[in-house]
């Protein structure tokens, strides 16, 4: 086809390319659902320790909770604004339960009144008998004088013992804050509540659709103008972490695209070849994105992250084309003679990342799919569609001012063979003596919160007596009525400890819903109708009440004789249900119990508690299973690279038909790699999962540089275009990943700074390892094409 008819056909393709891509994007956009749960890139749990983790690290009760803090009024207002929030947020299906210390009946449904009974431990230590009864009246006679009075009045006929008001401070957290003008309050005078989310703790997408409706609740109130909220707990930080983290990376993203699209310009000075060579990038991007919607439906927004981030390489392909066209050649040409070796560089990064399939971790192998698909489809995009539609005038790379002279500059350096031997041995002599640890085990250090966030919490956390996020006690049994029997007999050694300042407080299952034989042994003390009668009647002698008042409370005493136990299936009907199946966990061999712990002190004499249960009970620290999940998931990906680094050495030689070209291309690679590890074990930087992904990024980036060094060339413009093209892969990618090295989040700055020093080490080594010169020439017949 003549070159003419070539650039006739130029609109046509562009305009289906065009097409292609929208479509994709349609696809794309509606076929994949982004999540945001992180435990959704988490490895397989192996340990129960780790399983239980996975389950509680969000749904547990602690990973729910929001704490909040209203002040910047008078004490009356405060307390207003807390019941019209509370009331406000009662009803929003995105919380379970809202909490401020007010009394509130509905707390248990009207219809298991009866069942108060069975659930507050009051006949534990009292019979329902004319002394007692007569106690209790006598209180309610004062309490009818007190401001209590409106309060009280309506619970009387029922409830003249106040077994409702009873429950309703044994379901309140264990170690409540003061309570005034009917509500909670802090010291400093906040008042104060707890709201638990029904969303997992670290999902923040739907965290912050919660805590927004949270935050538009409480601007609606009457007088909210006038105050303040706070807000804290472990939902609220992974909202802050995410938001922060994407703000700082819209930002960076936008520099370092505008740095991008400056230096493309100065490189080629051409519009329309930037706007082109954009494309094939865009369409690695979709073509991964539609490729996850088809193969798992949804994605994790981590894997988009890391994905976009191995996508990088692809941004070479379309450099290495604009910058190896030749003056009076047609792009398809160039692009024809640049395939063999740009599809040896695509193939090799592609059969690596197919080593992530074995990690057996579902993140890794959306990873997998995303990363391979987009750099297949750049790679070919750039090979068959971009040099149809580039327009025919061009600059050749190969004249660009001073070009020769750096090329010159650069072939002149030595190249003593031992300088790579020195640099392995001092590199391995550094990293044995580095500082600190090899690896960073803690989640926490990676997405870390403010320091006086933590501070805010950690009163909050106080002030309510809230649970300790990191700790759990672990009741097992053999199902969930062995939990509750467990629980109860612990109760009292566990008050020991907080008696003796081990703990604040604890929180047990059995605290919401007593044990079958519990329940059996408080019903069978409950009187008849008749003693009840007599009972009753000698109690309110000479007091204050009238005859029949308290006609349904022994009703309510003769129902409750008669009830079916109350199992956890029944009580998950009432409004505290959802918290007592937080706290019970189902297994194929039994049941467990979780206890929350509220203001740990000493974890020791915790654990030697759980210890002295014999297996009944085992304190789980969250933060320990966590780190060992960590170290699992490393190892996986450890195991993955290296399976990786083994098949890309495979597919290398194979493809160069030398094991000599083979070591010029895979020698610098390695040892850039292991300077950039030396460099930051030196600075004391403890590796993550993030250095990983960026060293595998960096590797990639390497294998480029090294494989087109290596190459000969027919002539010293063809090798300036190779130096061209390097010199415009490595500006443009430390200054995308060098900006991320200066972030404030240690994500962004691992990520950048490994990436940043990769490309530094492997261009020079390439430069220095390479079997051929950027300036050179080998010598080739004028008709003979370069070989790949």
């Amino acid at each position: 086809m003549s070159r003419a008819a070539q650039r006739a056909r130029a609109p046509l393709i562009l305009a289906a390319w065009l097409l292609a891509l929208a479509a994709l994007a349609a696809f794309a956009l509606h076929g994949l659902r982004i999540g945001s749960d992180l435990r959704s890139f988490m490895p397989p749990p192996q340990t129960p320790d780790q399983k239980l983790l996975m389950e509680q690290i969000g749904e547990g009760p602690g990973a729910r909770l929001l704490l909040l803090a209203i002040d910047g009024a008078p004490e009356a207002q405060l307390a207003e604004l807390s019941r019209g929030l509370a009331a406000a947020l009662q009803d929003d299906a995105r919380f379970e339960r809202v909490l401020n210390g007010a009394f509130d009946p509905a707390a248990l449904d009207p219809a298991l009144l009866p069942y108060r009974w069975l659930l507050a431990p009051t006949l534990d230590a009292h019979t329902l008998d004319a002394t007692y009864l007569r106690e209790q009246l006598e209180q309610r006679v004062e309490d009818l004088a007190s401001p209590a009075a409106a309060l009280l009045k309506p619970l009387l006929p029922r409830d003249p013992t106040l077994e409702t008001l009873a429950l309703a401070e044994r379901w309140s957290p264990p170690k409540p804050p003061a309570v005034r003008d009917g509500v909670w309050f802090a010291s400093d005078g906040a008042a104060l509540l707890l709201a638990q989310t029904h969303a997992a703790g670290f999902d923040p997408a739907a965290q912050g659709e919660a805590i927004g409706a949270l935050e538009a609740a409480f601007a609606s109130l009457p007088g909210a103008d006038a105050a303040h909220l706070t807000i804290s707990g472990p939902g609220y930080f992974s909202v802050r972490v995410s938001t922060t983290t994407r703000a700082e990376a819209d930002r960076i993203g936008a520099l370092s695209t505008l740095g991008f699209v400056v230096l493309l310009l100065v490189a080629y000075r051409s519009v329309p070849a930037l706007l082109l060579g954009a494309l094939p990038v865009v369409s690695g991007g979709l073509a991964g994105i539609a490729a996850l919607a088809f193969a798992f439906g949804s994605a994790h927004g981590i894997t988009l992250a890391f994905g976009f981030t191995l996508l990088g390489v692809a941004q070479e392909y379309p450099i290495r084309l604009l910058s190896h066209r030749r003056a009076g050649e047609d792009a398809l040409a160039s692009a024809r003679a640049l395939w063999p070796l740009l599809a040896t560089a695509i193939v090799s990064a592609a059969i690596a990342y197919l080593a992530f399939f074995a990690s057996g971790v579902t993140g890794l192998q959306q990873l997998a799919v995303f990363t391979i698909a987009g750099l297949l489809v750049a790679g070919f995009s750039t090979r068959y569609l971009l040099p149809r539609v580039l327009p025919a005038r061009f600059r050749d790379a190969a004249d660009t001012p001073g070009l020769a002279a750096a090329a010159r500059w650069l072939d002149a350096l030595p190249r003593p063979r031992w300088l790579p031997w020195l640099l392995t041995v001092l590199a391995l002599a550094v990293l044995w003596r580095a500082p600190g640890p090899m690896w960073q085990n803690d989640l926490a250090a990676l997405t870390p919160v403010p320091q006086e966030l933590l501070l805010r919490d950690a009163m909050l956390r106080g002030e309510l007596g809230a649970p300790d996020v990191r700790y759990l006690l672990v009741l097992a049994a053999r199902d969930a009525d062995g939990v509750l029997t467990l629980s109860e007999a612990l109760e009292p050694r566990l008050q020991e400890l907080v008696h003796a300042g081990a703990l604040d407080a604890a929180e047990l299952p059995s605290r919401y819903l007593p044990s079958l034989a519990t329940q059996r042994a408080r019903q069978a003390k409950l009187p008849d109708r008749a003693t009840l009668e007599v009972a009753l009647a000698d109690a309110s002698a000479e007091l204050p009440f009238r005859a029949g008042l308290f006609a349904p409370f022994v009703d309510d005493v003769e129902a409750a004789r008669a009830l079916p136990l109350l199992t956890p299936e029944r009580f998950a009907t009432t409004p505290l249900g959802a918290r007592l199946a937080a706290m019970l966990v189902a297994r194929d061999d039994g049941a467990l119990g979780l206890a929350t712990l509220s203001g740990v002190h000493d974890a020791a004499a915790l654990a030697a508690f759980a210890d002295a249960t014999h297996g009944a009970a085992r304190l789980l620290d969250l933060k320990a299973a966590s780190e060992s999940l960590v170290v699992a998931y490393r190892e996986r990906i450890l195991h993955a690279l290296g399976l990786a680094l083994g098949l890309l050495a495979v597919t290398v030689i194979v493809a160069l038909r030398s094991l000599r070209r083979a070591w010029h291309v895979l020698a610098p690679m390695s040892l850039a790699t292991l300077l950039v590890l030396v460099v930051e074990r030196a600075c004391g930087i403890s590796l993550s999962l993030f250095h990983l992904v960026a060293l595998t990024l960096a590797a990639g980036l390497g294998l480029h540089y090294a494989l087109f060094f290596e190459r000969p060339v027919a002539d010293a413009a063809e090798g300036r275009r190779t130096l061209h093209a390097t010199l415009v892969c490595v500006a443009s990618a430390l200054l995308v990943f060098g900006l991320q090295a200066w972030s404030s989040l240690p994500v962004l700055r691992a990520i950048g700074l490994t990436v940043a020093l990769g490309v530094g080490f492997h261009f020079c080594l390439s430069i220095l390892m390479a079997r051929g010169s950027a300036a050179n020439a080998t010598p080739l017949s004028p008709n003979r094409k370069p070989p790949a």
